[in-house]
């Protein structure tokens, strides 16, 4: 039962701060119809919270680009953002290239197309998880003082700036396609540095209403020039093997409004900046409003330290930025991809002066699309919240967020309950954030909340009721529509359906019943249901539609065309349009049709040949691994370095996969595996690679560049039972009941897609 005990509270508080209106934006680089403010941005006058997902266009094969980008779409995102990675366009002097997956033109173009806007992260240094950072071997040996404002520096930052926005061919401008230009990276003491990068990019004829610079670490931006742009990781390899779940990490499943994080980045600041002192955290800005563009979409796999955080934690860490006030959700990585192979290798590593050590080609990052292209579980979760942004974003911008009166001591509570509220002083929103990774929260017995608004108090939920570990909720608090105001609700906002009476979609939270408070006093309960429940009050109505948490994983809200909710636990996505294709064997979707009040089969025609069925690859060895592979293959900063090409090849176990004919374009194999590091050849040319996490792998045969009648060959490299490389602990469970060593291919399932596409009237 829950336990009794006073309701926690909150009181609203309003801005601390009058709204500004900076130059950027508004004075100069200025784009009709969109405006800044020190809260949010604006378009045509409305607040907006932009969702921005990193993708890297030369990490994805070009003949993928339309489509990750309408993937990307349908997850809510409203913004692409890239590295421009001057090492891969430019890797030989004098030798710039800016074809095939290197034509960041056609990228924007594309974006455009599909809808979004597009911020470009133009260096010089990127990271990235680059080798050199993202400076060509040969500017990283040149004898010059890099990322500073040595002539002889900015003489070749002059040429490739010049040589980039020659190959944009006038896209980059304040009133084009792209909104954002992010000027270096991690740039921590040298903001007059920042402001040449400026004065160089727009010298080449480069240009954007936004221009902006990484804040976290402490790092000091030069006032009004750029807007400071944050992150949040909830787990992270950059931290060493046997290190702890770091407060860093741990910080971002709590409600604050300390926007910077010391941690991101760390490793590399120490290793290139040996004299560099902490500093204290930055202040978010009186001048712009908290954004984001680095929240862990998923994390990367060094080989040292291999974290695989779950579709839960990306979202927590996520959904609490929303709570904290953001005004901007960005993420990294929101699409995977493959590094372009070079002369000696893209990827950061212990050979290039780097601390960490990254697979050569396979830049998965646990996205929410992956390297393959296929949609991971964190999808769902996060076009959840974005499809909340969408409906309610331009409210909820005018809302700023206050802390309850009882918090957490500390990121080491696991007591106190986790909550924040988002008000205007009318209405607002209630955030629940109840789930950390690593450290698992014990349910939280008997909660209920005061709420005081400017002219109202709520109390909610009828009587205390437990949170279950693995709530993220943001309830309605006093909202309107239709001529109808609920006073609260206990169950998350998803979006609001147009129509002649509108229909307030809700989400119910796992082991909480769903209450609704009527402006006049009527209590509800609730039961999830695909049968709306009307509201009427005053000669106004609303529907009210109320998902289960299983249905609610499959739902996807269109913005294009006219908003929609759809219902399919297959892929969906559109164009501006609205038109929905779908990706799968027969997918089956729905729609909800707010003027009959149900869901209806959405009709789809398939395109394209009938995909061969689902089965099991063959798998034969033709060379067992070594019996006694070493527990290392030596230190880096006492880090575990990766094992060498050679030694990988010289002692892995070599299988080969027969594989079913077929016609279509896309067919997907999914490896379980276990080892140290995989690779998949074909004809003998390495396609992909992989550190073992204890995931699934998922290879594209397409991009992998398989061709009937190739063969295809995986190398798995056995783990030694001793190593000390940081594991998942299922991972870690199963490598420690070997004997000796790891190495198994356990399966290999072959699957092929189809598409379809939604059928319209003639």
């Amino acid at each position: 039962m829950p336990t009794d005990h006073p309701p926690l509270s909150v009181r609203h508080r309003p801005w601390a701060a009058p709204l500004r209106r900076p130059r950027m934006s508004n004075a100069e680089d200025v784009r009709p119809g969109l405006g800044l403010t020190s809260r949010y941005l604006t378009r045509d006058g409305v607040p907006l919270i932009p969702v921005s997902g990193e993708l890297h266009y030369s990490r994805v094969p070009r003949a993928r680009w339309a489509h990750r980008l309408r993937q990307m779409r349908a997850g809510g995102v409203t913004v692409v953002s890239s590295y421009v990675f001057w090492l891969h366009h430019v890797e030989h002097r004098d030798e710039p290239r800016f074809d095939g997956n290197l034509d960041v033109a056609a990228f924007v173009d594309l974006a455009a197309e599909a809808g979004l806007d597009v911020m470009l992260r133009i260096g010089p240094w990127c990271h990235g998880e680059t080798r050199n950072g993202g400076f060509p071997d040969w500017v990283q040996r040149a004898p010059v003082r890099h990322r500073t404002d040595d002539p002889a520096y900015l003489d070749m930052v002059r040429d490739w700036y010049g040589q980039l926005a020659i190959a944009l061919g006038g896209r980059c401008r304040a009133d084009g396609p792209v909104l954002a230009i992010q000027l270096e990276n991690e740039l921590y003491e040298q903001p007059g540095h920042l402001v040449t990068l400026k004065r160089l990019a727009r010298e080449a004829g480069m240009a954007a209403p936004l221009w902006v610079a990484t804040a976290w670490g402490g790092a000091d931006l030069p006032a009004e020039e750029v807007l400071p742009l944050y992150g949040g990781y909830g787990d992270g390899f950059w931290v060493d093997a046997d290190a702890p779940w770091d407060p860093t990490f741990r910080d971002h499943f709590f409600f604050s409004h300390t926007w910077d994080d010391p941690g991101i980045g760390a490793d590399v600041r120490r290793a290139q900046h040996a004299g560099h002192t902490a500093v204290p955290p930055r202040s978010p800005s009186t001048l712009f409003p908290p954004a984001t563009c680095e929240l862990g979409g998923g994390m990367g796999t060094a080989y040292h330290r291999r974290p695989r955080p779950a579709a839960l934690d990306i979202a927590a860490a996520a959904h609490c930025k929303i709570g904290n006030g953001s005004a901007w959700q960005g993420y990294y990585m929101y699409a995977g991809g493959t590094n372009p192979p070079g002369d000696h290798g893209m990827q950061e590593s212990h050979a290039t002066g780097y601390p960490n050590d990254l697979p050569r080609l396979g830049y998965d990052f646990h996205a929410p699309i992956g390297e393959a292209g296929t949609l991971q579980p964190s999808h769902a979760e996060l076009r959840r919240q974005h499809a909340y942004l969408a409906a309610f974003g331009a409210a909820l911008a005018e809302m700023p967020s206050t802390l309850p009166s009882s918090r957490p001591s500390g990121v080491e509570d696991a007591e106190t309950l986790r909550w924040a509220l988002r008000s205007d002083g009318d209405s607002g929103f209630l955030f629940l954030a109840w789930h950390q990774p690593h450290v698992p929260l014990a349910t939280y017995r008997g909660a209920r909340f005061r709420v005081e608004l400017d002219g109202s108090s709520l109390l909610l939920p009828s009587r205390p009721v437990d949170i279950p570990p693995g709530t993220l909720a943001r309830w309605p608090l006093r909202f309107t529509a239709g001529g109808v105001r609920l006073n609260w609700a206990t169950a998350s906002a998803l979006t609001l359906l147009p129509g002649a009476v509108p229909t307030l979609v809700l989400t119910a939270e796992p082991g909480i019943d769903t209450e609704l408070a009527l402006d006049g006093g009527e209590l509800l309960t609730l039961t999830p249901d695909r049968t709306p429940v009307r509201l009427t009050a005053g000669g106004g109505a609303l529907d009210v539609l109320l998902l289960d948490p299983e249905t609610a994983r499959t739902a996807w809200v269109c913005e294009d065309g006219g908003r929609r909710l759809l219902l399919s636990a297959d892929e969906l996505s559109w164009g501006p349009d609205g038109r929905v294709t779908a990706r799968g064997r027969v997918p089956s979707v729905q729609a909800y049709d707010p003027a009959t009040r149900r869901f209806a089969d959405l009709p789809m025609d398939p395109a394209g040949p009938v995909p061969a069925a689902v089965g099991d690859a063959g798998i034969e060895l033709l060379r067992a691994a070594d019996t006694a592979v070493p527990v290392s293959y030596g230190k880096h900063d006492g880090r575990p370095s990766a094992p060498s090409p050679e030694t990988f090849s010289s002692l892995a176990a070599v299988y080969r996969l027969t594989l079913p004919g077929w016609d279509e374009l896309d067919v997907l194999l999914d490896l379980a595996w276990a080892g140290d590091v995989a690779e998949l050849r074909i004809d003998g040319r390495t396609a992909t690679d992989r550190f073992w996490d204890g995931s699934a792998w998922t290879v594209n045969l397409r991009d992998a560049g398989y061709r009937p009648g190739a063969e295809v060959t995986v190398h798995i490299l056995p783990l030694a039972v001793g190593s000390t490389v940081h594991l998942p602990r299922d991972a870690r469970d199963r490598l420690l009941a070997a004997d000796g060593q790891l190495v198994a291919l356990d399966r290999v399932r072959v699957t092929g897609l189809r598409t379809w596409h939604e059928r319209r009237p003639s």
